[in-house]
């Protein structure tokens, strides 16, 4: 008999070690730990086989196993949740890159055959690498990591660049606020990551990869370490991938903390051994990027959505979603929230949808009142906006950004003026500093906004607040600077009585 129990680091802060312990010494069960099926306020929820499908149990205390073995658990019995894919949850979404996380053991290379992994990979080397690359384009996949920028096209521009080495990084720097899907991932299904990356690296011809990933999340290194190992020794990566004679050596690196490093080039002077500071474009990574090479640079999510587009075709990701934004995104469910958790679905889905159907409304029970979507360089967006499609256009065209898909949530008692303060005090705080606009701009916001809330010369900071913006947005190096002013006009223009004295 197996009992499936979560190793994600979610579901060990509230106790899944204890409780797979537990049930281990029950007797005649195998334990397998997972990564966790995202419904975040059910861990640690303890799956068991039966004919019907995995039967789950909700946040399971290692002191509770004993009553739910008495009560017929091992059997699919007592208060259970019922069948886990069943639940209306699970149901209503459509996992494409997260279909095999809290399904699978992740450091088990038979378990990921026996869910369809490799399948991708295998597509690919049958090709011609500029045929995958195409396949990519076709998919409409574009980048997970918040610029939305097509990754086949970044592909091409790498497949084409002319040079003697060529490099595939992925950005696991996942430092936005109430985002955590990247972590989820490599935790619960680091493979998929691997052969995504494998796949790039053949397409584009690059020899050596690399994941960035941050210091604060010990369990996805240690996990992603594991996993390559493995994956070498079975012969995915290294130097002759399931014997077609292509080479691809895959290596991670740590990072110390800096939310700067999730720009691209900023990871890039890092992996260099540099401070990460951001360089200046054009030159652009996929013509100039780690040691001045041509360089494919992804998110987590984006590399590990390509196997399924070489195993399924493109067309069939292609029909998923909405306009230009192709395919499923995976929503992250934050803040002041009944049922956090994580959520794939097609483009196209409302906000209101994630925030009311999926996530329950305030954990507090008040009403909603703001929603932070993309980060903390995301726009502030009210529930009269809640109609408004999940896509990058729609949301541009909203003054707003899907981004990585964090969406943070807050009820009727939060003060919009103090989190309009909080980006800019974000940003002097993780400023790398190489640009004017943005190192000494943040602090001039922080400035003004405590003038406007004072009442100090009300109306004329309001104008000095908004050129200041307007500085920031045209004239920043990267994002960092460029994006600070779209939380701070969100707030101004949906909450502006919050910036009364």
């Amino acid at each position: 008999m197996k009992i499936y129990v979560p190793k994600d680091s979610a579901a060990r802060s509230v106790g899944a070690d204890e409780a797979a312990e537990r049930i281990a010494a029950v007797g005649d069960v195998e334990v397998v730990r997972t990564g966790s099926r995202g419904m975040l306020w059910l861990e640690p929820l303890v799956e068991v086989e039966t004919s019907r499908g995995r039967v789950g149990y909700a946040a399971v205390a290692a002191e509770d196993v004993d009553g739910l073995v008495a009560a017929g658990m091992l059997q699919g019995a007592g208060e259970s949740l019922g069948v886990v894919e069943e639940l209306p949850w699970m149901r209503r979404q459509e996992r494409v890159t997260f279909a095999r996380v809290g399904v699978v053991d992740p450091l088990s290379t038979a378990d990921y055959m026996a869910h369809g992994g490799l399948a991708g990979l295998r597509n690919a080397l049958a090709l011609e690498p500029g045929a995958v690359v195409e396949r990519v384009v076709e998919s409409g996949l574009r980048g997970r990591g918040g610029a939305g920028f097509p990754t086949g096209i970044k592909w091409r521009t790498v497949l084409n660049a002319d040079a003697d080495l060529k490099f595939v990084c992925c950005n696991a720097d996942e430092g936005d606020s109430g985002t955590y899907a990247d972590r989820m991932l490599i935790e619960g299904d680091p493979f998929t990551l691997i052969e995504g990356m494998t796949i790039a690296a053949y397409a584009v011809g690059a020899a050596e990869g690399y994941v960035y990933l941050r210091s604060e999340y010990p369990d996805a290194v240690a996990t992603l370490t594991a996993a390559i190992d493995r994956a070498r020794e079975a012969g995915w990566s290294g130097p002759d991938v399931l014997g077609s004679g292509f080479g691809f050596d895959l290596h991670v690196r740590v990072g110390a903390g800096a939310y700067i490093c999730g720009e691209e080039t900023s990871m890039l002077e890092s992996l260099e051994g540099k401070r990460g500071m951001v360089r200046a474009k054009p030159p652009i990574p996929a013509l100039q990027g780690l040691f001045g090479r041509p360089t494919v640079v992804n998110n987590v999510l984006s590399l590990a959505t390509v196997p399924a587009i070489l195993a399924h075709g493109p067309e069939a990701y292609a029909a998923l979603g909405t306009g230009r934004s192709r395919g499923t995104s995976v929503f992250q469910l934050g803040g002041n929230i009944a049922r956090g958790g994580i959520v794939e679905t097609a483009f196209g889905i409302t906000l209101g949808e994630l925030v009311n159907d999926f996530g329950g409304g305030t954990a507090s029970g008040r009403p909603v009142r703001a929603v932070q979507v993309g980060g903390p360089l995301g726009a502030y967006l009210p529930v009269e906006q809640f109609d408004l499609p999940m896509d990058y256009e729609a949301f541009a065209q909203a003054g707003a950004m899907v981004g990585h898909g964090g969406i943070v949530v807050f009820d009727d008692t939060v003060d919009m003026a103090a989190m309009a303060r909080f980006a800019f005090e974000f940003c002097a705080a993780e400023s790398c500093g190489k640009c004017t606009p943005c190192r000494v701009g943040a602090v001039r916001g922080i400035e003004t906004i405590d003038r406007i809330v004072a009442n100090d010369d009300r109306q004329k900071n309001l104008v000095v607040l908004e050129d200041l913006c307007d500085l920031m947005t045209d004239g920043s190096l990267c994002a960092m600077g460029g994006l600070t002013p779209m939380p701070v006009r969100s707030a101004v223009r949906h909450f502006g009585e919050d910036f009364n004295a």
